[in-house]
């Protein structure tokens, strides 16, 4: 809808510059350069009309304010006062698309910057009387400040008063615009339907207002943790409907199995589906809700997928993993008090025939809700042991190799037994193997994981607790969790340089490491600073693009060769 007004305005606006024109004294420079603005307001109207459906809301700003300049000129050229002002007049159409854009803030900067300007113009002229000018700025005034009361009952009624989130309506008019956005740029769609459990109990048993107060938390809790351009709703009651753009359906419930943790005092039971390209957004949310239902009807608080979109590409996947397609990349790691490399993370990578790389949080969740993630674990280690041993046996250094594993994996009781049989077949020590397990994965209940990685230390293996810092009970548990090493998240590494209780919290965890006799590696180290920051904090390890991208593994041993000193392999600061 922003796009079509825009649209219009600018299809409107270079009309009646050229209708001004045709009214306009004879002088042929300035009608052809006021000739020229009106064809290029025309020019962006079509532009806008067809990709401003794609653009972010933000990016409005730029077409707003080049009206202005637009506007602006076209007065300052106009050959009589009163095409000047007939111009000038047009800037009632910012006016208009601040206020009806943006929040009232940059919406009253757009109209006082195209008052001044025009305003400006008009006077520095010398044609145009001044109160002929104020009455134009009056009139905007009175079109902005309409328009804002307007907006602002539009919002208003679209919003839920209690959450301040959108209501049903407003859910929609965004569902919509979702749609018609993600079948423009050919990107994937997904909605989910949250349900707070036995809401009702809280009701009747502390009143409404208590209830009221949880879903307050709820809403905000929610809202602070989800990206960009998510859309969270209060859908009613005690329901919630969220919009996740950009996300397939297993990234999207790995996503909202992430939000619905952040309660853990409170059972949500949520179902997930991805838009279906031709689908209506109605049969969009009668899939949700059964995949809801479905979550229900499995004993509540949990996840469900309706995956009719993921289908086809599971079957791919399975036809990739059959065929040996699943390629592996090595991002190295560093030891920072050594300035060396230690070892190397393996990272799966799908390159599909058809829509070129997967991401490795689409097809991981896809492995896992079909149960393909076992078979894409062990393809993973073997390849990254096959090629890892020969580079070894080509210059002689011999790596640590990270490989992420799944807590479906480690449920399985054969599980060390397997990892045993494959590091045999390529004689790889098992000191030299780290088994990464996600923090949360390592707070699961089952006696068999914990039984199975307790197995995995006993004979040499190193475990590391991956994403550390993004759990809830970790700190009152590290002493009895079965890791040597904690991989610190890269939400910590972001602004260790920015912020100083951030930095101050990653030194305690630095002494908290050291304490436990715990090795600390930080994830996702980008710059000089961040790495100068984690040296001086006595952080043991580092991984990231500031050390070393992702690479295949012809490209590795190229890169490994360039930094051979001395029988090992340096890092330069």
């Amino acid at each position: 809808m922003t796009a079509r007004i825009l649209a219009v305005f600018y299809a409107f606006g270079g009309t009646a510059g050229l209708l001004a024109l045709l009214g306009a004294a004879a002088h042929s420079g300035r009608s052809v350069a006021i000739a020229a603005l009106a064809a290029t307001a025309l020019l962006g109207a079509g532009v806008i009309g067809r990709w401003g459906p794609c653009w972010p809301r933000a990016a409005f700003h730029v077409p707003v304010a080049a009206a202005t300049a637009m506007i602006g000129s076209a007065a300052a050229l106009a050959p009589d006062p009163l095409t000047a002002f007939a111009i000038g007049s047009i800037i009632s159409f910012v006016a208009v698309d601040a206020f009806f854009f943006f929040r009232p803030g940059p919406a009253l900067a757009h109209l006082v910057i195209a008052l001044v300007g025009v305003s400006g113009v008009l006077v520095l002229r010398g044609d145009v009387p001044l109160f002929t000018t104020l009455a134009l700025v009056a009139v905007v005034v009175a079109l902005g400040t309409v328009t804002r009361d307007l907006a602002w009952r539009a919002s208003s009624a679209s919003r839920d008063p209690l959450t301040g989130l959108a209501n049903r309506r407003g859910f929609d008019d965004a569902l919509q615009e979702l749609l018609v956005a993600a079948e423009r740029r050919g990107e994937p769609l997904s909605a989910a339907l949250l349900d707070l459990d036995h809401f009702k109990r809280i009701n009747d048993t502390d009143g409404h207002e208590a209830g009221d107060r949880v879903l307050v938390r709820v809403s905000e809790v929610w809202c602070a943790q989800l990206a960009p351009g998510a859309v969270l709703a209060r859908h009613g009651g005690d329901e919630f409907a969220l919009l996740l753009p950009g996300l397939t359906g297993p990234v999207a419930l790995a996503e909202v199995e992430r939000l619905t943790g952040l309660h853990p005092g409170i059972g949500v039971s949520c179902g997930v589906a991805q838009h279906i390209p031709g689908e209506t957004k109605a049969q969009l949310m009668r899939r949700a809700d059964a995949a809801l239902y479905v979550a229900k009807d499995t004993g509540r608080n949990r996840c469900a997928l309706d995956d009719a979109a993921g289908d086809q590409l599971a079957a791919d996947l399975t036809a990739a993993l059959a065929a040996g397609r699943i390629g592996v990349a090595f991002q190295p790691v560093v030891e920072l008090a050594g300035n060396r490399v230690i070892g190397v993370e393996a990272l799966a990578r799908w390159d599909h025939p058809e829509r070129g790389a997967v991401p490795p949080a689409e097809f991981v969740a896809l492995a896992e809700q079909h149960g393909l993630i076992a078979t894409l674990g062990r393809q993973v280690l073997r390849t990254g042991l096959q090629q890892l041993t020969a580079l070894r046996a080509a210059n002689g250094v011999q790596l640590a190799l990270g490989v992420n594993v799944s807590v479906r994996e480690l449920a399985d009781p054969g599980y060390p037994h397997r990892m045993a049989a494959v590091l045999a077949e390529f004689d790889w020590p098992a000191a030299h193997v780290v088994v990464e397990v996600t923090e949360t994965q390592l707070e699961s209940d089952v006696a068999v994981v914990r039984q199975n990685l307790e197995t995995l230390t006993r004979i040499g293996h190193v475990v590391a607790a991956d994403d550390f810092g993004t759990g809830y009970s970790s700190l009152s548990r590290l002493d009895v969790l079965p890791v040597q090493h904690l991989k610190l998240d890269t939400s910590f590494i972001a602004s260790i340089t920015t912020a100083p209780r951030r930095a101050q919290l990653v030194a305690s965890i630095v002494a908290l490491a050291d304490n436990l006799g715990l090795g600390l590696l930080a994830e996702g180290v980008e710059t000089r600073e961040q790495d100068a920051e984690l040296r001086r904090l006595g952080v043991h390890f580092g991984q990231g693009w500031f050390y070393g991208r992702p690479m295949p593994a012809d490209e590795l041993a190229g890169w490994l060769a360039a930094r051979w000193v001395d029988g090992a392999v340096s890092i330069p600061r």
